[in-house]
């Protein structure tokens, strides 16, 4: 029995709104939360299956962590040192930002643990993170050396290190971090281009001997680190969905509220200005580990362009969604240098390529990216591919579409947006659920 959705092209989209807490701040609040001294709280956490299946590992690992209220939890930290070992295997589900930056931390513990995921985690590669741990001294071992189940054992100790990053990834650069925090010395890190930075921001708000200079981190391991309440601002990842729908569609105007607005993340938002987008931006806060503020969107006549190679890393996770607006564009759009997207839940070039055909859309992949030729939408029945992204990228395609855009297998959207559709309706934009038997 599949899950799916269909949406109905949709006029008029006005609204304000607020969309959830940012995912990537969530696994990285918890896990540091975790390790630190105290109890502290977070405050509008995201309740997605990927945030989930991180919080119930660290439970195993002998964390207390209770829900206070809705997207509102407490956890009791074990300080460094006091994570005990689980004779079960350790489940991410579908998250990879679960596994890899669990890699970095139990890489560093004095206890075997195995991390496994579904049948799609299960296939994507995560010798990019094991790489580099290994130098750090850890055991660890993969599942024919390039993907899970991660088998990791006890370290004699770890080293620290000079890595230069040979891809743009947040992911790993925060595993070994991670896993630098109980090394012997200091560890400095290079990055080609700024990833996101949400692991510094954090380190850096609990107190820790951190310093980010330009794309180089220095990291001190600290003897503990203190315990602090956080506040999770809205996903900039998922505000960009709605953004690109009251972008393309007709006599429409929205607010979204309190979205993360971390530099790291706004790729995507240059992107759209680039193409003609009428975004306005208001920062109303800039205490606490992240910036954030209110985002104003208004229908705009957007133009295909050739998108910077600096913008790539910062935009990684709303490109399917860009390329929804590319589709609906006045010429080409060209990316190239974004290799990184076939190592999501689904290769999203290949993936997003096959959708926008079948809505008439003409494209090509190229062997690090994609030219994408702007024209009509055409409703059309669209496989997610089992990839949240991709889910909700066509969903929003169905706004401006000729006829209606049904998407398939749309379960994995609860991974990182439980209440999308919802939202969708609270905007005037239809939509209905299908269950397929």
């Amino acid at each position: 029995m599949s899950e799916n959705y269909i949406v109905h092209p949709s006029e008029n989209i006005t609204g304000e709104i607020t969309v959830p807490g940012d995912k990537s701040i969530s696994h990285r609040a918890l896990i540091l939360l975790s390790i630190s001294e105290g109890t502290a709280s977070i405050s509008n956490f995201l309740e997605s299956d990927d945030c989930i299946a991180t919080a119930n590992i660290l439970k195993k690992l002998g964390v207390k962590i209770y829900k206070s209220k809705k997207n509102n939890y407490l956890i009791e930290g074990v300080g460094k040192l006091g994570l005990k070992g689980c004779d079960e295997n350790l489940d991410c589900g579908n998250s990879g930002t679960s596994m890899r930056l669990l890699s970095g931390l139990l890489s560093a513990q004095q206890f075997e643990s195995c991390l496994v995921g579904d049948s799609s985690l299960n296939k994507r590669p995560m010798d990019r993170v094991s790489k580099p741990l290994s130098i750090m001294g850890a055991n660890i071992s993969l599942h024919d050396e390039k993907t899970a189940p991660i088998n990791i054992y006890p370290a004699q100790k770890i080293l620290p290190i000079e890595y230069n990053m040979p891809i743009d990834s947040a992911q790993i650069k925060s595993a070994i971090m991670l896993a630098a925090l109980y090394a012997k010395g200091k560890s400095r890190i290079l990055e080609k281009v700024k990833s996101r930075d949400h692991t510094e921001n954090i380190l850096n708000y609990l107190g820790t001997d951190i310093v980010v200079d330009n794309n180089e981190i220095t990291l001190n391991p600290p003897k503990k680190i203190d315990a602090k309440d956080i506040f999770i601002p809205g996903d900039i990842s998922s505000a960009m969905f709605f953004i690109v729908g009251c972008l393309i569609s007709k006599s429409s105007k929205i607010t979204i509220k309190n979205v993360g607005l971390n530099p790291s993340r706004i790729g995507g938002i240059e992107i759209l200005k680039m193409m003609g987008a009428d975004i306005q931006v208001s920062y109303t806060n800039t205490t606490g580990p992240e910036i954030y503020g209110d985002i104003f969107v208004t229908s705009s006549s957007l133009r295909g362009i050739e998108i910077p190679k600096k913008y790539i890393p910062s935009a990684i996770d709303e490109f399917p969604v860009l390329f929804i607006a590319a589709a609906a564009a006045a010429g080409k759009t060209i990316l190239k240098n974004a290799e990184e997207l076939k190592f999501k839940e689904s290769n999203r070039l290949e993936a997003m390529s096959v959708g926008l055909k079948k809505c008439k859309i003409d494209n090509s992949v190229t062997s690090n990216g994609i030219e994408i030729f702007g024209g009509e939408l055409f409703g059309a029945n669209v496989d997610s591919y089992d990839d949240h992204r991709i889910a909700m990228a066509f969903s929003i395609a169905g706004i401006i579409s000729k006829g209606n855009m049904k998407i398939l297998n749309t379960k994995n959207v609860s991974t990182s947006f439980p209440d999308f559709y919802e939202i969708m309706k609270s905007l005037g934009i239809k939509n209905e659920k299908e269950i397929d038997t």
